[in-house]
């Protein structure tokens, strides 16, 4: 079993809470999530409460969308936290965590991802480490979020 601790960061024009605005609330993410548009036939369910602590998403989409849900369980001024759970392409738990520090007119935003690698997983992770596997996502979700709050 191997640990993993994924960060990516930018810096955008915006205040913290514009920016958790469009993260506390999961009909948002299509305007950024790097995977929203691996499936344009992809299902969603949204549930539990519509933005905040409760809020639940969940999607079953093509091989390369998967299946999975993930629910947000903590806010502060300065984080949010969602526990994510993947079912397809692989079965995986782990925390996310987006990080805000306020700049003067920008704030820094961390996208952050934990876990731990088992079965199959932690034999693939031997091979390609999961920065790799997923860091070229955040990198790209966090220049979606940037545009969509910029723009």
């Amino acid at each position: 079993m191997a640990e993993f601790d994924i960060h990516r960061e930018t810096v955008i024009k915006a205040d913290p809470a514009q920016v958790q605005a469009l993260i506390d609330d999961f009909h948002q993410w299509r305007k950024w999530s790097p995977w929203e548009n691996l499936d344009p036939s992809m299902e969603r369910e949204y549930s539990g409460a519509d933005r905040g602590i409760g809020a639940h998403y969940a999607w079953h989409g093509n091989r390369k969308a998967g299946r999975g849900d993930m629910e947000i369980t903590a806010i502060t001024d300065d984080a949010i936290g969602i526990h994510l759970n993947f079912e397809k392409p692989w079965k995986a738990s782990n925390q996310v965590r987006f990080e805000f520090i306020p700049q003067g007119d920008t704030t820094s935003v961390t996208w952050r991802m934990t876990g731990k690698q088992t079965g199959p997983m932690a034999l693939i992770g031997k091979l390609i480490p999961m920065d790799k596997l997923v860091g070229k996502d955040f990198e790209k979700g966090l220049a979606q979020l940037k545009a969509a709050l910029e723009s």
